[in-house]
């Protein structure tokens, strides 16, 4: 992606083309954001079969109606990601719910609270795949490869200094995950679900 391409304008102007009903945007976008869409959807609801229909509409309602993307909102991405945390969250209640209502057992507070843990889930794994590159393998290399900062430095050819900046940062980001409208979340993400 060119420098003049870069969101935001690269964000209106795929509203465009897909208000114009261009079926090469809607390919394109689901190119670009197909992954982000069903890694999300599986997360909340830990069903690949019902991530892939969340995935189709998600997909659908962008096709139908792509002027419900303000780019003066936020980023395209943001959207589509909290499009897609609404609607997984909705089939998550629903499915619930029924499942409840069938055993006759459980309660509305134990739904809210797993409803809950999956839109926590959700948000972190949004603010990883976001952040920058940088952040995101100090902290790969943290926690999945249990280094302390001083290995990670060296690991990434970096000051100690700045191998716990990266980390502080990260975790700082990652922290938010469990905020009411955590910054750097998707519209839609904390607050109600």
């Amino acid at each position: 992606m060119t420098k003049k391409d870069a969101p935001p304008r690269w964000d209106r102007k795929m509203q465009q083309r897909l208000a114009r009903g261009e079926a090469a945007a809607l390919g394109e976008l689901y190119d670009r954001f197909a992954s982000l869409v069903h890694g999300l959807a599986h997360r909340v609801l830990g069903d690949e079969h019902a991530a892939d229909g969340i995935t189709r509409d998600v997909f659908a309602h962008v096709w139908e109606h792509p002027e419900t993307y303000d780019p003066k909102q936020g980023p395209l991405r943001s959207w589509v990601a909290g499009l897609t945390h609404r609607l997984a969250v909705q089939r998550l209640r629903a499915t619930e719910t029924a499942a409840l209502d069938r055993a006759g057992e459980g309660s509305t507070e134990d739904l809210e609270r797993k409803v809950r843990r999956a839109s926590v889930a959700a948000r972190a794994d949004y603010i990883v795949q976001s952040m920058p590159t940088p952040l995101r393998a100090a902290l790969e290399l943290a926690y999945f490869q249990r280094r302390d900062y001083r290995q990670a430095a060296a690991d990434l050819a970096i000051t100690e200094d700045e191998a716990r900046r990266r980390l502080r940062l990260g975790l700082q980001l990652l922290s938010t995950a469990h905020d009411t409208g955590a910054p750097g979340a998707p519209p839609g993400y904390g607050g109600a679900v």
